[in-house]
Order: C-alpha cells, then sequence, then structure tokens
C-alpha cells in the first residue's frame, strides 16, 4: 500500500477542504496534507499530535514507516535542512529512516466530529452549539454540562484530559454552560461567541493576558489546559476510529510530558 492510499482513507474522512476552505475564509495558515513521501510501500503508522522525536522513536521501534500527526510537521517555508535545528533534524531523520508524514491540522479541528468536537465531548457537553465557520464544519462550540463548581470542573478536566498542568481564573461558583476551543483558539470573536452564548466559563489554552482580562470582565471563568491536552484527547479518538480502517497497522504515541 503507498502512502496517497492511506491519506485517501485519511481525506475522505476528515477532507483538507475544511482547512483549505477556513484559510480561504478567515486568512489563516496551514499546511496539511501529505508533507513527506519517500515513495516506499507503507508497513505500518504512528498516530502522534506533533512529529516529535519520540514520534519518530515510536515508528522505528514499531517497524513503522508512516507518522501522521495533527500539528503540520512543516508550517512554514523551509529554506534550508539542518541537522542542527530541531525540524531539520527531525526531517532528515525521517527522510533517513524511510518515513513518510501526513498532517491533518485545521481539518481536524473543525470536522463535525474531529478535534474540537472531542474536546466538548470530554467535558460533558450535552445539547452543543456549534459555530458554523466553514461549510460542512465549524469551529468553537458552547453547550450545558452537568452542573458543577468551577474547582469541580477542573477537577474533571484533570482526570479526563490526563493533565496536571491546569490555569484556572475567575472566582468559585456555580457552572452550567461551557465555550470550548481546542488548541490556542481564544480572540476578539471567540470570547463574544462564547458571552453571547451564556457560557460561565472558557475552555481552550495557549490564551494571551489580554483575553484573560476580557473573559473576566465580562463575567465568565476560564479554564486554560496545556495546548496539547485540549487536542491529544480528541487525536486519540480520532485515531481509534481509523486505525481500523487504513489497511496497515496503526499505534498511538503519546509525549506524555505534554500533557
Amino acid at each position: 500500500m503507498k502512502l496517497a492510499d492511506v491519506y485517501r482513507v485519511i481525506d475522505d474522512a476528515y477532507p483538507k477542504k475544511l482547512s483549505d476552505d477556513y484559510v480561504a475564509k478567515y486568512g489563516a495558515r496551514d499546511n496539511s496534507g501529505i508533507l513527506v513521501d519517500v515513495g516506499e510501500e507503507i508497513g505500518g503508522a504512528v498516530f502522534s499530535l506533533d512529529l516529535s522525536r519520540g514520534a519518530i522513536a515510536a515508528a522505528k521501534q514499531a517497524g513503522a514507516n508512516l507518522i501522521v500527526t495533527h500539528h503540520p510537521a512543516i508550517f512554514f517555508p523551509v529554506k534550508n535542512l539542518l541537522a542542527e535545528n530541531a525540524l531539520g533534524r527531525r526531517l532528515i531523520d525521517c527522510i533517513r529512516a524511510g518515513i513518510g508524514v501526513i498532517s491533518m491540522h485545521l481539518n481536524l479541528d473543525c470536522a463535525p466530529e474531529g478535534i474540537d468536537y472531542f474536546l466538548a465531548q470530554g467535558i460533558g457537553g450535552k445539547a452543543e452549539r456549534t459555530c458554523e465557520s466553514v461549510d460542512g464544519g465549524g469551529y468553537g462550540r458552547v453547550y450545558e454540562i452537568e452542573k458543577t463548581t468551577l474547582s469541580g470542573l477542573k477537577e474533571k478536566l484533570r482526570d479526563v484530559f490526563c493533565s496536571e498542568r491546569i490555569l484556572v481564573y475567575g472566582e468559585e461558583g456555580p457552572v452550567r454552560r461551557v465555550a470550548s476551543f481546542c488548541g490556542a483558539g481564544i480572540d476578539d470573536a471567540a470570547v463574544a461567541y462564547a458571552k453571547a452564548g451564556g457560557a460561565d466559563v472558557i475552555v481552550s489554552s495557549d490564551v494571551k493576558h489580554n483575553y484573560i482580562a476580557d473573559i473576566l470582565e465580562s463575567g465568565m471563568k476560564l479554564i486554560v489546559l496545556t495546548h496539547y491536552a485540549s487536542e491529544n484527547y480528541g487525536f486519540k479518538k480520532i485515531y481509534q476510529g481509523l486505525c481500523g480502517k487504513l489497511g496497515v497497522p496503526a499505534r498511538y504515541y503519546e509525549d506524555k510530558c505534554l500533557l
């Protein structure tokens, strides 16, 4: 089986068109698709949120010659490949080992049952309202959860997303409605969307100081997960749905130091 055959299975489930449409509509940056193809028959795949040193080592150990990531292994144009640089070293190592790379980024974020969807599910979302960012998909959700407190929600997220690195902003109090945005998803529009949806608390990651202040002054609370924790949960769910359809053995790798 060629790498393009594996990619076709993935793209059928999570079309790159969602990423292309999002980039065109919002002027965003992305680089999803086949990023490295050394032309070899694919004997196995490793799914990992990032093209990390650990993921490459796991692929070699498993005898797999394909790594499927969420975050683009190449995000900005590459002017050179130098072993002394972290990115260059990873790409050189993959090519030397005959390992191909597929990255699925914004298409997985925006898919109807993609990473943003699974973040809401992990939090306990019910009757969610999705921001229809692009035709056939959306990013950002507001929904009800079983009534709890801010500290109670923090403890649930710690358990579900297996993360100890959680920041909480706001006074203790009841929580019933949540807005969530996977990854670095907070901007002015996201804060406004959460407030209009009646959210008591926003859950996201990589939140800039000015947005933290705006969220609190808007009467909402904020829980900040690590970027990795906010997306690893959903990417693993996607792997579990795809692994039996790829036509090659597959396994999942976690960089636990980033949770």
